[in-house]
């Protein structure tokens, strides 16, 4: 029998990688912000730091649950942590055995809110604000939740067939990647494109850089 007990060593660990990768996305937001132009800068940074907000209420609410708890033919989980309920600071056996469960929910919830903010590069300047929050929040459930509960939830299909994702290569990067081309393709060309001019905040897009880059490392 396995015995759950909190380390503080490991409880430390994931204090720290929660924090990191919660970094990245004031990173994503500046490098984003710089590359647009001055009068839509605020904006982009925004649509990326509202995922923060947004995205951290549906983890909450039930995006966490839909990925970790339970199980629905390999494709989604079901609702029995909704609003968090029966999760706290013990340990749990198949997520977080040496740390406090809450930990882990807080560190899945940093890869589930930059995924989505990763899409909007693909569409900067050229979304209304109202209508990212909308389609942030239709993504995560609609897409981010049942990818993410094959791969890492306990008996997703892929997971099944032996597949692992320790960074994220799948549930975020394939997710969000796939998301933006498809978004870019649906928007077209741009119309003004190299009729105006266009100029870049070269110092947001380095400390965007560098703070995710920090990360990274």
């Amino acid at each position: 029998m396995t015995d759950l007990s909190i380390d503080s060593g490991d409880t430390a660990w994931m204090l720290i990688s929660t924090a990191l990768v919660l970094f990245m996305t004031p990173g994503l937001a500046f490098f984003y912000g710089g590359m647009v132009q001055a009068k839509n800068s605020v904006s982009t940074i925004f649509q990326n730091l509202v995922s923060m907000a947004v995205v951290a209420l549906l983890w909450t609410i039930c995006g966490y649950s839909l990925v970790f708890s339970g199980d629905l033919g390999g494709f989604i989980g079901n609702l029995d942590w909704a609003f968090l309920n029966g999760i706290g600071i013990g340990p749990n056996a198949d997520y977080s055995p040496s740390f406090p469960h809450i930990l882990f929910v807080m560190f899945q919830a940093t890869f589930a809110v930059i995924t989505p903010a990763l899409i909007t590069g693909a569409f900067a300047e050229r979304i209304r604000f109202k209508a990212w929050i909308t389609m942030m929040a239709l993504w995560s459930i609609l897409v981010y939740c049942p990818v993410a509960h094959w791969v890492w939830g306990p008996n997703g299909w892929i997971a099944n067939l032996g597949g692992l994702d320790f960074a994220g290569g799948l549930v975020v990067h394939m997710t969000s990647g796939f998301s933006a081309l498809t978004a870019a393709l649906m928007l077209g060309k741009r119309k003004d494109f190299g009729k105006t001019s266009h100029t870049y905040n070269v110092p947001l897009i380095l400390l965007g850089t560098a703070m995710v880059w920090l990360v990274r490392l």
